[in-house]
């Protein structure tokens, strides 16, 4: 694999990400693999022209987020690691899917109280719409400006336990029909996004086999990583 920190492109972001099979966002403290481990206000370590907020598709990772979501189904970009934005390609998200919660449905999640009221809600507007934007997912969950915080801890929720992922982008439509502002994400279920044939390979992965897959490469990638952490980071 190509050296872990010595990314100077997007095609090196690419080629790194899915040798790995993982990572964590930028500049993150948990002490596990992130391809990029430096914050967006530190320079790098190493001379590289990547840099964040150019705009240039090439070098600035904040597009490259972007350019995961437009142009690629093999990785996933979410609210899954330690409550963080991190990735996972398709190698790697049956074993996640595993450890995190196998063949249970939201239904019976929330049934056994492992789900908030509020994370239903919102799943049950996105499974029911498909694909939507999060300005909707609120409306269609009728969650107003004061439940904001509420909102997000639910909506991070469904991220961490693999039941909704963000698949999209889109802009508001002004009544000329152009777009405007920034975009928003758009969010699906996790087995819209990643087929049924990704969750008939989890099932048949038990949590211990994936638990010890996931850890195995996670020393791999970061020998010095904590048990505890590697520990949240397998299992949310």
């Amino acid at each position: 694999m190509q050296e872990i920190n010595r990314i100077h492109s997007y095609d090196d972001f690419v080629k790194v990400l899915l040798a790995a099979g993982f990572s964590l966002g930028s500049g993150n403290d948990e002490g596990i693999y992130a391809i990029l481990n430096w914050g967006w206000n530190e320079p790098p370590p190493y001379e590289t022209p990547v840099q964040w907020y150019t705009g240039d598709p090439e070098t600035d990772p904040c597009v490259w987020i972007d350019r995961i979501l437009d142009e690629r189904d093999d990785i996933t970009y979410a609210k899954l690691l330690f409550k963080k934005s991190g990735f996972i390609t398709r190698e790697w998200a049956p074993f996640f899917l595993a450890a995190r919660r196998g063949s249970v449905e939201l239904s019976d999640a929330y049934e056994e109280g492992l789900i908030s009221h509020s994370a239903k809600r919102i799943y049950d507007v996105v499974s029911a719409k498909e694909i939507l934007p999060v300005e909707e997912i609120k409306r269609l969950g009728g969650f107003s400006r004061e439940d904001k915080s509420k909102f997000d801890r639910a909506l991070t929720e469904l991220q961490m336990k693999l039941f909704i992922s963000p698949c999209d982008r889109r802009y508001k439509v002004s009544q000329k029909g152009e777009e405007y502002g920034m975009p928003s994400t758009v969010f699906c279920t996790t087995r819209r996004f990643w087929g049924d044939d990704l969750f008939k390979e989890a099932a048949q992965i038990s949590t211990d086999e994936a638990a010890e897959k996931i850890k195995t490469q996670v020393l791999r990638l970061s020998p010095a990583a904590e048990d505890a952490k590697i520990k949240r980071f397998i299992f949310g």
